[in-house]
């Protein structure tokens, strides 16, 4: 079993050569705003939900990215309200969202 039930990476990766990166498209405050949503959801702690920072996941071009775990899903994401989708999507209802997967 692992330690959590779905650990979720979020790139938060600035890249100084100005080339594509998460960080350029706002990541870590995406990445702050999904860890206080999962807290606030009660969802946060061993054997239930993790969020991380995560350095380059090496899918710049395809950016912002996370990866949630043990599934090993990939998305994408634009705003909060994509964060959300996910969270309530995939995390809560174990069900992938399409619409944002790469």
């Amino acid at each position: 079993m692992s330690y959590y039930r779905h650990h979720v990476f979020f790139c938060t990766n600035k890249r100084d050569d100005g080339t594509a990166c998460c960080a350029n498209h706002d990541a870590q405050a995406l990445r702050d705003y999904a860890k206080a949503r999962v807290k606030a959801l009660g969802l946060a702690g061993k054997g239930r939900v993790r969020i991380n920072n995560a350095g380059c996941l090496d899918r710049c071009e395809e950016g912002p990215v996370i990866v949630i775990y043990p599934e090993a899903v990939w998305y994408t994401y634009v705003d909060q309200e994509d964060i959300d989708e996910i969270i309530e999507e995939h995390v809560l209802n174990g069900r992938i969202v399409e619409r944002l997967r790469i």
